[in-house]
């Protein structure tokens, strides 16, 4: 069996719902509280025992490779002034093995994966979303890489969201439970009309697949939003090889939209070492005047 060794992060998008401050920034880039939402997921990767990760990036994606870096100088100020704590959190987006790759031409999630193709050669990878933070006690990315232990075999993270929401989200027809957590796959569906959707388990940003899915994306149609659709391919993969659907019970968060964003830095805010005392009495007062 081989090892899941590499993880792709697509991070091309134009971040158009935090306009106006995407206009020149990447918005992974955004941070939570003191820290961008992207070295969440590299963290969440390095956790799982990922060697290599390549991020798929685009236009005004510059900061994003800067970012993990070496600064020299600031890095010798800090050395100076003995701000060891502080040099300590550069240091560590330092010593991560990173590629990265231009998607030029921004055509959807299939079309960025796509793009790692000679990255990952023939080896099953990880493919990690960076508008969804996961939390548990063993990461989601670790989770998938145990199934796929088991398995051989493409799995998807999954997640049960209101019934209403199923437009928003690639949704999957469940067959038998395998294991724990572990469904067999009937068929995939791109963003359903609640109406019509087979289920309320939605697909959540983390993916563990085999290569083959790249002969697949490079002939793969435009489906929805005429963009070559990553759940169109996985759909068509599992017409000729088992794909299964892990269900994640953590903790999901979605940075996505304001709202989530907002919703997400509250809660890394309060759980802070240095802040989280302070913004949960700030919370509290904030209350008592808008009651």
């Amino acid at each position: 069996m081989t090892k899941v060794r590499k993880a792709v992060i697509p991070a091309a998008g134009l971040g158009t719902r935090f306009l106006p401050a995407t206009k020149a920034m990447a918005k992974e880039m955004l941070p939570i509280v003191d820290k961008p939402t992207i070295q969440f997921i590299v963290e969440e990767a390095l956790a799982s025992g990922i060697e290599d990760i390549l991020i798929v990036t685009g236009k005004a994606k510059r900061p994003i490779e800067d970012h993990f870096d070496s600064n020299v100088e600031l890095e010798t100020n800090l050395r100076e002034k003995e701000k060891n704590e502080l040099l300590k959190l550069v240091e560590e987006t330092t010593d991560v093995n990173l590629h990265f790759i231009r998607q030029s031409h921004p055509k959807g999630l299939g079309h960025a994966v796509l793009q790692a193709k000679a990255f990952v050669g023939d080896e099953p990878f990880i493919v990690m979303l960076g508008d969804d933070l996961m939390v548990d006690d063993i990461p989601l990315t670790k989770q998938l890489m145990n199934d796929y232990e088991q398995t051989t075999s493409s799995t998807i993270a999954v997640m049960s969201v209101p019934h209403e929401d199923t437009s928003k989200y690639g949704i999957i027809n469940p067959g038998e439970i395998v294991s724990d957590d572990v469904y067999s796959v009937k068929n995939f569906v791109e963003k359903p009309d609640p109406a019509d959707a087979p289920s309320d388990l939605a697909i959540i940003g983390r993916y563990l697949l085999n290569p083959e899915i790249f002969t697949i994306l490079e002939t793969q149609k435009p489906g929805a939003g005429n963009e070559i659709q990553l759940t169109d391919a996985i759909d068509e993969l599992n017409k000729s090889q088992r794909v299964f659907a892990h269900e994640f019970k953590g903790t999901r968060y979605d940075v996505g939209d304001k709202f989530g964003y907002m919703k997400t830095s509250i809660e890394y805010g309060l759980q802070h070492p240095e802040i989280g005392e302070t913004l949960k009495d700030y919370l509290i007062e904030l209350g008592e005047k808008l009651n």
